[in-house]
């Protein structure tokens, strides 16, 4: 994707890039009058030593040629979510179906080679779109600037960026330092040969002062940018958009459709939304967790409650009993008294002493027994 005012030599950077005229069709030939901002998708297929390369070039004509720009890049944040949205209704479907990606893997943005900065509309594309893909800022007809302007001029960019918290690609640290720090890119685009002072044939433009060779990293960074976007970090801007881009949009819509079938409206980040289900289903297992020991803690003292009442009850029985046989020993021991008693009164009044009385019985029993006792030899029955 190719965003910027008109007149920064955005199709003229295009076409120097892929070596072909990707704007030649006739319906295309009317995009330099048009004022209202319309999203526009080229398809080309380039061909180089046998290898196809299938290309999607989406134009934003018309982005900031209006008096009121408010708004403006609303088509542009648009056309970004419908091509991830039919990526994920493909991706979600039960029966899947090999869909082209057309998402929008990087966003050259132009900015006007001013030499004072971003201006609002800049800071504001910028800040709404960073989320969504991957943005590479270049200064267009940076040949407008000496070298020494472009220095000063690419620090105050990066110094707004920072202010402004937006956040551009960055490539992979593992390239040249040298290329590393072109960010954001001055380029220069041109479509036609032209002769140099030497003689030489180049592709650039022709001035009264000199000839700008758009291939020379000494003149412009448009060698760089194409070597770093087509050849060295084609893929890794693929992986980025769909990582870290894709995957923050399909989050988004699939909480907020599951919310809203709940009756739910998304008012917080997904990953808030996650946290805090988590924090109350802890909060209710901690419940139901106090709910349980208060109902162990009841039932264990009633049981001890039951035991103890249990314990006293028996307690209370064998004291009972206790003194029950405490008092049947002290009516025995007082009839005992009184028998002592009577007998002593009965010796007393016959003169005869009990024990002696008891002797005379024994001996007259014993006599008796031998008086009609059996004989020695007993009875036998039988022959003798």
């Amino acid at each position: 994707m190719v965003v910027g005012e008109s007149g920064l030599g955005k199709s003229t950077l295009v076409n120097s890039m892929f070596l072909t005229d990707i704007y030649s069709s006739k319906e295309n030939q009317t995009c330099h009058v048009e004022r209202t901002i319309k999203v526009e998708t080229h398809h080309v297929v380039l061909e180089e030593g046998g290898v196809k390369l299938s290309l999607n070039v989406v134009d934003t004509p018309g982005f900031g040629d209006g008096v009121d720009n408010t708004d403006c890049w609303d088509p542009i944040t648009q056309y970004v979510d419908e091509e991830f949205n039919k990526f994920l209704e493909a991706e979600t479907r039960v029966n899947r179906v090999l869909v082209p990606d057309t998402r929008v893997h990087a966003c050259l943005y132009f900015i006007a080679p001013s030499g004072h900065g971003l201006k609002t509309i800049d800071v504001e594309f910028m800040r709404r779109l960073h989320d969504k893909v991957n943005i590479i800022p270049v200064i267009g007809k940076s040949d407008a600037c000496t070298k020494e302007e472009l220095i000063v001029f690419k620090q105050k960019i990066l110094k707004q960026l920072k202010e402004c918290n937006i956040c551009v690609y960055q490539f992979p640290s593992d390239e040249a330092h040298s290329e590393d720090n072109l960010v954001p890119f001055a380029v220069v685009g041109s479509n036609v040969v032209v002769q140099d002072e030497s003689g030489k044939r180049v592709r650039g433009r022709k001035y009264p002062w000199g000839t700008v060779n758009i291939e020379d990293k000494n003149h412009c960074d448009f060698l760089s940018l194409r070597s770093l976007i087509l050849a060295h970090h084609m893929q890794d801007l693929k992986d980025v958009t769909s990582q870290v881009h894709y995957e923050k949009y399909r989050c988004t819509k699939l909480t907020a459709l599951a919310l809203s079938n709940e009756g739910v409206m998304l008012n917080k980040n997904p990953l808030a939304v996650i946290e805090d289900e988590q924090n109350e289903h802890q909060e209710k297992l901690r419940r139901m967790n106090d709910d349980m020991e208060d109902v162990f803690r009841r039932k264990v003292e009633e049981k001890q409650e039951k035991m103890n009442r249990v314990e006293r009850e028996d307690m209370e029985r064998l004291e009972r009993e206790k003194k029950q046989l405490e008092g049947e020993k002290l009516k025995l021991a007082s009839k005992k008294e009184d028998l002592e008693k009577d007998k002593k009164s009965w010796a007393h009044t016959h003169g005869v002493e009990m024990t002696k009385l008891l002797h005379r019985s024994t001996e007259s029993l014993d006599g008796k027994k031998k008086k009609y006792g059996l004989p020695v030899n007993p009875f036998k029955f039988g022959r003798s």
